[in-house]
């Protein structure tokens, strides 16, 4: 498994020329699901002039759906598509929601206000690589915990599920031929033998820039 989506569901606004632009961002992993999304936010802002949709499903971005729910024809859900498609996302679903504020936008400033709302949702929640890796545990001693921040830093990893007990253990994913070098650095770093476990693989989600 190897893809990226959104970090977490939400939403973004922006005024353009009077009218008000919502967008609604979701994760999703079923047509139904991001169908059921948009009927929601639709529902909810059933007061808006337009409710605009895009979605991305599957790991390979095999479906794809969009709709311009009465603005001009490729003005809206294609430019909304763009940008996820820009981003490299999937299993997302995103409705821009318009209150019209009585100023004709045209259709070039259309694509730009559509296509920005996403950006900048996507921009504001962020983005994840969620992934297949291999996990290894690393216990340490309190001592050496208290610089393991920099370790991690210079070897651009993440700790996570981390235990404080008589000793501390905490985890890292990695790519599974990448373990044996970690491993080295470690000893490296510690001046001696750090206890490790390979504990198998785990979808993790890392953030990306």
């Amino acid at each position: 498994m190897n893809y990226k989506t959104i970090a977490q569901d939400g939403q973004s606004q922006e005024d353009i020329k009077k009218s008000t632009f919502i967008c609604h961002v979701k994760r999703v992993t079923t047509e139904e699901e991001a169908r059921n999304f948009i009927t929601t936010i639709k529902k909810e802002h059933y007061k808006a002039n337009h409710n605009c949709s895009a979605f991305i499903l599957g790991e390979k971005s095999d479906i794809k759906r969009t709709s311009d729910d009465g603005e001009p024809a490729g003005t809206a859900g294609v430019p909304m598509l763009a940008v996820l498609e820009k981003h490299e996302l999937t299993d997302i679903a995103v409705v821009v929601t318009r209150y019209f504020g009585g100023i004709k936008l045209g259709a070039g400033g259309l694509i730009r206000a559509y296509g920005g709302a996403v950006a900048k949702a996507i921009e504001e929640l962020g983005k994840v690589q969620v992934k297949t890796l291999s996990g290894l545990e690393i216990q340490l001693s309190y001592p050496q915990y208290q610089t393991f921040a920099g370790f991690l830093s210079k070897e651009g990893l993440i700790e996570q599920d981390t235990q404080f007990e008589a000793d501390i253990k905490t985890s890292v994913y990695l790519e599974k031929e990448a373990i044996p070098p970690l491993i080295d650095s470690l000893n490296d770093y510690y001046h001696g033998k750090v206890a490790t476990r390979n504990i198998g693989e785990k979808v993790v989600e890392l953030p990306v820039a």
